[in-house]
């Protein structure tokens, strides 16, 4: 099944096309079909994933999936949260994000950074379902004081998942994919659509 991925974000991109190799979904970044970027004007995860994924279904006239995600640290009060790919101003700037969330935990001891990962994926038959299927995932952990590992990106050099010596940078790509939030959501996902055909 033909399915555009409401995303241009690369590393997204190769998660989630490892993530679905060997399903019946075949995923085309919308950038390959020329359409760019939708407003993130919701309060939630699932706001946002859904108006991304309407805008790409919309454009496209394909189904669509689209995943919106963020790290959120308690003792930040869930920040960054929904802004976390721009949390130090400019979108996508993952050195300047990290830079940023260990400044703003400078000095807060290791059992007080506790955090997790959320991904909320939205899939839409077309741009006006009604009925969109929707999987959360989150993967629990806490920040570290510096960067680990060269795998991943966005926040995952400063993630260390509970109940791991390895950080989610330093993790082989396949078990941090099925791990991580983005991984526990598309396995939700997957079973519900499997309940579909």
């Amino acid at each position: 099944m033909r399915t555009v991925l409401a995303s241009g974000n690369a590393g997204k991109v190769a998660e989630l096309w490892q993530l679905l190799a060997g399903s019946d979904i075949e995923l085309v970044p919308q950038t390959a079909l020329g359409v760019g970027d939708a407003d993130e004007t919701g309060l939630t995860f699932v706001e946002n994933a859904l108006i991304k994924a309407r805008h790409a279904a919309r454009a496209t006239g394909l189904p669509a999936l689209a995943d919106d995600s963020g790290i959120c640290v308690d003792a930040l009060g869930g920040a960054p949260g929904l802004y976390a790919a721009r949390y130090a101003g400019v979108h996508g700037d993952n050195a300047a994000n990290n830079a940023k969330l260990l400044r703003e935990l400078d000095g807060v001891p290791a059992e007080k950074r506790t955090a997790y990962f959320i991904a909320v994926l939205v899939w839409l038959r077309h741009a006006d379902d009604p009925a969109p299927l929707i999987a959360e995932g989150r993967w629990h952990g806490r920040i570290l004081e510096a960067p680990r590992g060269t795998g991943g990106f966005g926040y995952d050099p400063l993630f260390l998942p509970d109940g791991s010596d390895l950080g989610a940078a330093e993790l082989d790509a396949e078990l941090k994919n099925r791990l991580s939030h983005r991984g526990q959501a598309l396995a939700v996902l997957k079973a519900r659509l499997s309940e579909l055909a």
